[in-house]
Formats: C-alpha cells, structure tokens, sequence
C-alpha cells in the first residue's frame, strides 16, 4: 500500500507558541501523517492548554507516526534535548528553549535527508533564544540551509513566503539594510530568479510569471534614484532569460506587488515576484494577513515550510494561538511532496 508522505514538525520555541499550534494542527486532520520532534513535557503541556482531548503518543522511532490512529498526536523526542523544558517560564527568552528548538531542527533535517521522513515543517523560534543558546544561525533558513551541506559547500538558498494571493521571493533576508544593498550583485539576483522558477515549475506551473521588483523608488527612474536597476537588475533578468529562467522587469516596487495580487475579481499579472530585500518583499505579503502566510526554503535538498509568524510570547501558554497558517504550511509542505513524486 502506498503511504502518504510523512513530514516531520519541529515544536519551536517551548517557551512560545509552537508547541500550541503544533498541538492543534497535528493532532486534527493533517494532510499527511506527522511526526512531532519535540519534549513529551511540553507537548503535554501545550495539548492541556489548547484544552484539546488528543491523545498522545510517545513513539520509539518516528517513522512510527503513520501507524498512529486518526487524531492522536505523534510525537518522537529526539535524544540530547536539555531537561525540565516544560518549567521554563513561558512567553520569556530562554536558553535551553534556544537549545531545544535547535535540537529539534537538528533531528527533524536528519530524517529527511537521510528518506525517514519527505519534509520538515518547523514551527517559530525566536532569534535572541538560538543567539543565547549560542546558534551561529539568525534563523531557520541560515541553519538548514548548513546543515543540509553536510560540512560541504553550501547550497543556494532563498525565503519564499506565499498566501493565496502572493508569493514573494527574496534576494537578501536578515541582514542589515545597508548590508543587503551592498550584497547585490548580478549572480546574486540570477540565482533567485532561477529557484524561482523552479520552484514554480514544482508547484506545476509550465511558465512561471516572474517579476522582479526594483531596489529603488519607482525602479530609479531612469537612474535618478540610484543605479542598481540599471547596473545590477536589468543585466541579471536578461542573463536569466537567455539561460531559460524567463522573468520580467524591473518594476516599481511600490506598484508591482498590487500588480501581482491574485484576489476576487482581480487575476494577477505575474505568479511570483522577485524583491531585493527581506522588508520590500515581505510589508506586502504579511499585510494580507500572517495567519494566511507560508514560508518556503528555497534551494534546500528537501521540502522545508513554517508558518509566517514569530513566537508570540504576548500570548504564549494561554490556548489562544491561531494554527491556521501551520496549517497552511503543512499543506504546501504536503503538496510540494506530491509534486515532486509525479516528477
């Protein structure tokens, strides 16, 4: 019997939210089988918060999980996370929380690459927790993005965050602004083209529709307002062309993403859109609204999503956190599985 793809989900922050809406989204009809990789204690916790009547069960291996019966929580706990998780104070910035959360991130990227499991599903964690816990990495993508290397070159990676009416890809991510204008080059911006388009290729789409946004007010007007457009930008869309990567521009980034938004009575001009920095890409999509949000790794040996928000420590350990854009996360995290199995 064919099984249906199992993703793995790393809890996020204990002290946040992730253990909640992990709770919430697993244990009620997920798309695929999951695997939670996190502490027993928390995730015990989170289930009696949410108020929710899931069971739980403790698994030897996590390649367990599809045996486990509809509405059950799975959860695997990897070995190495540190104790008494679950009497850390909640919604605070703690060490061992940055620990665990990397433990798990570290544990749920070896079993897909190592084919125990198809995707990862990460749940938040906060960047000063990983910088307390003494992470090198500013986040998900950084982290996965090394140990997917397996201490051999780094592959190129980019954020993808998409809702149903936007996909924006990114250049440059969490890097200061100025850092991120300096780290613009013509290769730079041809690699983001070019896992664009494969990405669209992944999601079925025979042509994707790429736009680029420019850097510049109103694309730098002719080089009025700067030069990249005409310097870095222009060049690079055309290299993308000639080599098969079609896209378009560059645009106005004050208008473009208007120009993109597939929304009721409104058909988009483009399926993607292409911005130089980590704030120009990302204002529009998280206006729409972050619950609706998936965020997307690019580049990656493997399929990687999370949910398009943070930790939400304001209202971390009361019940109340919306699951919907985990929900979301698990289903492209689903859908891109099945796409990459129809090749």
């Amino acid at each position: 019997m064919n099984r249906q793809p199992l993703l793995a989900v790393s809890m996020g922050d204990p002290c946040g939210i992730g253990p909640e809406i992990v709770a919430r989204a697993c244990s009620a009809n997920p798309p695929a089988p999951c695997v939670v990789v996190g502490d027993l204690a928390v995730m015990r916790r989170a289930i009696a918060q949410c108020g929710l009547e899931a069971p739980l069960a403790l698994l030897d291996a996590p390649d367990e999980a599809p045996d486990v019966p509809a509405g059950t929580l799975a959860l695997w706990q990897p070995p190495g996370l540190p104790a008494r998780l679950a009497a850390l104070p909640i919604g605070s910035v703690q060490s061992d929380a940055g620990r665990a959360a990397l433990r798990c991130i570290e544990a749920a990227t070896e079993l897909v690459l190592t084919g125990r499991a198809a995707a990862i599903v990460t749940a938040p964690v906060h960047k000063q927790a990983l910088a307390a816990a003494g992470s090198p990495y500013p986040g998900h993508t950084e982290m996965l993005q090394a140990l997917a290397a397996r201490g051999g070159a780094l592959p190129e990676v980019r954020m993808m965050l998409a809702n149903d009416e936007l996909r924006v890809v990114l250049v440059t991510i969490h890097v200061a602004l100025r850092r991120a204008i300096e780290l613009l080059d013509v290769e730079r911006i041809v690699t983001t083209i070019r896992l664009t388009h494969e990405a669209g290729r992944r999601l079925g789409l025979a042509a994707p529709r790429i736009a680029v946004a420019g850097l510049n007010p109103h694309a730098g007007e002719g080089g009025l307002f700067g030069d990249e457009e005409q310097r870095l930008i222009a060049p690079a869309i055309a290299a993308a062309c000639a080599a098969g990567w079609p896209a378009s521009g560059p645009f106005a980034p004050d208008t473009v993403f208007m120009r993109a938004r597939h929304a009721k009575g409104h058909a988009g001009e483009f399926d993607f859109v292409v911005a130089m920095t980590h704030d120009h890409g990302l204002i529009p999509v998280k206006y729409l609204g972050v619950e609706r949000g998936v965020n997307v790794t690019l580049g990656l040996p493997f399929v990687r999503t999370s949910p398009d928000h943070g930790t939400a420590f304001d209202i971390a350990g009361r019940g109340v956190a919306d699951a919907t854009s985990l929900r979301a996360a698990l289903s492209v995290a689903h859908e891109l599985c099945r796409c990459a199995a129809r090749g």
